[in-house]
């Protein structure tokens, strides 16, 4: 229904913000509404959740975190606070990789996560998950954080990582990346 929302954040509370745009305050359910200061000016991308006794609208700071939460919540048992919880506690790149990964021990250390919730993440989205996101290795993991402190958007850092062969050591891996983003 809203792809997205542009405004003002007016209000913080621990599990919801108030964006304000045209006059009106949508109440917008996030993973962690702390990453948002009051007055700060925002695009939040949403998912409109509705079913019997819920009508919801939550918020998120990137597609790829939206997207991982509809994925999320289409496995069977997990609802929206679970997948929510998931989100608050973890980077997206980090979860998708315990997914394809299957780090059962990973998704466990999430709230109202067990064993057989994880185990049931793993079967439904394992491969099914953004073919744009960069699966990451320990290496590339932590090349994405040296390139990030050298000052470079995630998006391009992510483009980079596409192109080099994370095989090679992290100094390799480096060198391959800041050739592409010196491009």
């Amino acid at each position: 229904m809203y792809g997205y929302i542009k405004g003002v954040v007016t209000h913080v509370e621990p599990t919801h913000i108030i964006v304000e745009n045209n006059n009106i305050g949508y109440l917008i359910i996030t993973p962690n509404s702390y990453r948002y200061k009051t007055s700060q000016e925002v695009i939040v991308y949403t998912h409109h959740y509705v079913r019997e006794d819920i009508n919801n609208l939550y918020g998120f700071t990137s597609m790829a975190e939206k997207d991982l939460f509809i994925k999320l919540i289409s496995v069977s048992g997990i609802g929206p606070k679970s997948a929510l919880s998931i989100l608050a506690s973890g980077e997206t790149d980090k979860i998708v990789y315990a997914i394809e990964m299957e780090d059962v021990k990973y998704l466990n250390q999430f709230p109202g996560i067990g064993p057989k919730s994880s185990q049931q993440i793993i079967l439904d989205l394992k491969g099914k998950l953004s073919s744009n996101a960069v699966v990451l290795t320990d290496t590339l993991l932590e090349a994405r954080e040296a390139l990030g402190a050298l000052g470079y958007s995630r998006t391009d850092i992510n483009k980079a990582l596409k192109k080099v062969d994370p095989e090679k050591s992290i100094e390799e891996v480096i060198k391959q990346a800041l050739a592409y983003l010196i491009k």
